[in-house]
């Protein structure tokens, strides 16, 4: 889960390399390194912590070069000190390698190159491809390339440079995602898009064991040994889309963003209403990209959708509105676990993978196993391009334009309101939608954007309710029906960027377990729609102040009753059904990123966490 950047040509190869590296830091900030090919040779620059402790480092070097590679790192292998950072050298000095990415065999390769008399500085296993590529180095730094991948096993992304070829650089991936940038008088190399943005829209994203050749002037790509045409996509979104735009912190822009970007996935996705003057109709969406024919839909057994994280999350939420609006049965499952086990998958499954970077090693190993069982994989997925996109037979983009924090927000809203648009669809195929309900489910859609402005203008008050519990240790997030995802959620927020512990509970389950924890020091957050199970969540929170327990409540605009029992209540005006999931999350989103202010937490970047987890 680490970011690689690299820039060949005209320019200052230094200075976009570090800059690259801090748009790329949210893939991980524990020791950062370049490494330049100039009239001096090879030289390594490296630093433990942020980019900014190698930039102090690179004030006072001449960085007159042709070639650079950078690299910031999130530790795997070894601990985050200087000798395990990035770029790692050959034996001979005269090879550099970033990567991103777990080479399974290395404990085995290391061994051999040792007997044979290599000496190596630290522990990672990227140090031992260096040695690898160096060992198989016969004038041909491609060569050398394509004759180490084969002795790996595992997942990589590689950037290298040679002393002596100053001209090039060569990348190869498999598993993890590697970016190509071609712009005028020079080329450049991503983990993802956003280091190439700067300077071009004109990307190749490079597949599995695609080696690149990189010039100032373009790049070669070679598959198997032999020259492939270029594939080279356009990206529809530029850099200053990813700046902070006068906010804090990306996640505090993220959360912002909702009204705009899920207004606008909407109306993309809404052709015709179905409604007015003349006629009253089914709505028309646009269902392009998914590659579903009705046909198919009609007969799908059942919906299997995978995914990790705020993903699975979104998934739980999805798979209520499949049952409910299309009545067909579905089921959320952890990637990690679908993948290891032996699911009963044949034609008649839809499998749908659901993840904002559409990298994330264990969704993707998920859907190609889906495939190879003959099952039909629908991706919900942000970045253009990305491998699970490629992989999957069809895509719904959710485009809500690059999600920088770490704690992914509008990405979560927005997959929510991709399984909506999923669900009325096959509905309507499916014939389980009256044109009545339809427009009724599309007037759900409609008009988010001001619902969720509505949301956010209680910011002032949220923040006052964070400062109050900003010192608690422990804290319980319960919720029923879709209320237990985003329980779910709004844990999964809090600790990953205040470092509270929280947990997500359905409530049904607090009595068999988390009840015992609960106390005087021990703030509960409640998701309290009014509803069909709203008396029983009433008595869920009746029990929590039994027992000391202070409550947070997201409750309904018309709800009195409420105020009786909560300790703090924040009111959404809850009229539409099912989309209500959105209008809540962003209140647990908001108190999270406040609390973690509160208490001076670094929240863009919280600590041992990494964006996108492409390792298993």
């Amino acid at each position: 889960m680490c970011g690689i950047v690299g820039f060949i040509g005209d320019g200052s190869p230094v200075d976009a390399v570090v800059a690259g590296l801090k748009t790329l830091e949210y893939r991980g900030y524990d020791s950062a390194g370049v490494a330049v090919v100039s009239g001096r040779g090879l030289e390594t620059i490296k630093a433990v912590g942020r980019v900014t402790a190698l930039e102090e480092k690179l004030s006072s070097f001449a960085n007159e070069c042709s070639a650079a590679i950078g690299h910031t790192r999130w530790a795997t292998h070894g601990k985050p000190i200087e000798e395990n950072a990035h770029p790692h050298l050959d034996a001979s000095g005269k090879i550099a390698v970033v990567h991103n990415g777990i080479i399974e065999n290395f404990i085995s390769l290391r061994e051999k190159l040792i007997a044979e008399g290599h000496k190596f500085e630290g522990d990672t296993d990227t140090e031992v491809v260096a040695h690898l590529i160096g060992k198989n180095y016969r004038g041909d730094i491609v060569e050398a390339v394509e004759t180490t991948i084969a002795e790996l096993d595992g997942t990589f992304a590689l950037g290298v440079i040679c002393a002596d070829e100053p001209e090039i650089i060569v990348s190869v991936r498999r598993g993890s995602p590697l970016v190509i940038g071609l712009a005028e008088g020079k080329t450049l190399l991503g983990s993802d898009a956003m280091p190439i943005l700067p300077f071009t829209r004109k990307a190749i994203f490079l597949e599995d064991d695609q080696v690149a050749c990189l010039n100032k002037n373009g790049c070669v790509v070679r598959e198997k040994g032999k020259e492939i045409p270029l594939d080279i996509t356009e990206i529809t979104w530029d850099a200053e889309m990813a700046e902070k735009g006068g906010y804090k912190h990306f996640m505090l822009k993220e959360i912002h963003e909702q009204p705009v970007v899920l207004e606008k996935m909407v109306r993309s996705r809404i052709i015709d209403s179905g409604k007015n003057e003349s006629k009253e109709s089914f709505p028309t969406l646009n269902v392009d990209g998914l590659n579903l024919d009705e046909e198919y839909i009609k007969k799908i057994s059942r919906i299997v959708i995978i995914a990790q994280g705020t993903a699975y999350n979104a998934g739980m939420v999805g798979r209520n509105m499949l049952e409910r609006v299309a009545r067909i049965s579905s089921s959320p499952e952890y990637a990690s676990d679908f993948r290891y086990r032996d699911p009963i998958l044949d034609s008649s499954v839809l499998v749908i993978a659901v993840t904002q970077s559409g990298e994330t090693l264990d969704t993707l190993e998920g859907v190609r196993m889906a495939k190879e069982s003959g099952c039909k994989v629908l991706s919900i997925v942000n970045v253009v391009g990305s491998s699970i996109a490629r992989e999957s037979d069809g895509v719904f983009y959710m485009n809500v334009g690059p999600e920088i924090g770490v704690a992914s927000t509008k990405a979560f809203t927005g997959m929510i309101a991709a399984f909506y648009v999923i669900a009325i669809h096959f509905g309507i195929v499916t014939k389980k939608l009256t044109a009545n309900e339809t427009r009724r489910r599309i007037a759900d859609l409609s008009g988010i954007g001001p619902r969720c402005d509505a949301v956010l203008s209680t910011e002032q008050y949220i923040k006052s309710v964070a400062k109050k519990y900003k010192d608690a240790t422990n804290s319980l997030f319960l919720g029923r029906g879709t209320g237990w995802p985003l329980a779910m959620e709004g844990a999964l927020k809090l600790k990953e960027v205040s470092y509270i512990h929280a947990e997500g509970y359905n409530a049904a389950e607090m009595k068999h377990g988390p009840i015992a924890l609960i106390d005087e020091n021990m703030p509960v957050c409640v998701i309290a729609l009014k509803g069909r199970r709203y008396d029983m969540i009433m008595g869920n929170i009746q029990e929590v102040k039994a027992r000391g327990g202070k409550v947070i409540a997201i409750a309904s605009h018309d709800d009195e009753q409420i105020a009786d029992i909560a300790d703090d209540i924040i009111y959404i005006r809850a009229e539409n059904g099912i989309m209500n999931s959105i209008l809540c999350s962003i209140p647990l989103q908001l108190l999270a990123y406040h609390i973690a202010e509160a208490r001076g937490c670094d929240v863009d970047k919280p600590k041992n966490l990494a964006k996108s987890v492409t390792v298993k």
